[in-house]
């Protein structure tokens, strides 16, 4: 199995080094901390996983995941992750990212803007619209009646399959909803957002949802509302 560089410890980098771990995946995770801030979660997580610095996790994936608050990405070198499969969890939120432009514009969706940044990497957006508890407690067997589906969208069909190999391993069908520029259909405030994947928007009920009810949340998408 490949080894999943995790750039991220937060909630939703838990979660997904816990499922790559129950997958079968070597996990390296890093954060802004430090590697031994993380020596109880990968205590937790078994032999497979092992804390590093953000160097060491962007090398040592063959998949990486950047799970860090928007405003975070640009500290990054842009360099760090050429050559590799980048899956983009980040969400805008100025209040804790700023305001940044050409977001705000719509010039540029929040995966473009990180592709823009990591210009050597090949992104793709996941994860970012559905709570960290539901993507740790909805995942089934492949084949299994009530499998939740997932959305990607990204620009690289490779990218994308190796993206997918990876949802499906922990867990999860996937829809490829198209390119990142109409990735905003599955942002932040969109219908297709968090709450889709709960009853009623509160993660303690959670719910799951088909391709053919994400497309119906995708297509009442309105990007005025962010």
């Amino acid at each position: 199995m490949s080894v999943i560089g995790i750039i991220g410890s937060g909630n939703i980098g838990s979660v997904l080094a816990r499922l790559a771990v129950d997958a079968g995946h070597d996990v390296v995770i890093a954060n802004s901390r430090g590697p031994e801030s993380l020596a109880g979660l990968v205590g937790e997580l078994g032999p497979r996983a092992r804390a590093a610095t953000t160097a060491e996790a962007a090398e040592a994936g063959d998949l990486v995941v950047v799970t860090i608050p928007l405003g975070r990405v640009q500290d990054l070198p842009a360099g760090l992750l050429d050559g590799k499969v980048v899956i983009d969890t980040c969400n805008y939120y100025p209040e804790r990212d700023g305001d940044i432009a050409v977001l705000d514009s719509h010039e540029l969706t929040t995966s473009e803007l990180v592709q823009r940044h990591f210009a050597g990497a090949r992104v793709v957006k996941a994860f970012n619209n559905i709570f960290a508890q539901n993507l740790g407690e909805l995942q089934r067997p492949a084949g299994a009646a009530d499998r939740t589906t997932l959305t990607i969208a990204g620009d690289d069909e490779e990218a994308e399959r190796v993206v997918a190999e990876f949802l499906d391993a922990i867990g999860y069908d996937v829809f490829d909803t198209g390119s990142l520029a109409d990735s905003w259909r599955f942002q932040r405030d969109q219908p297709a957002y968090a709450g889709v994947y709960t009853e009623s928007g509160d993660p303690a009920e959670p719910r799951r949802r088909t391709r053919e009810e994400l497309q119906a949340r995708l297509e009442e998408a309105d990007r005025s509302i962010r």
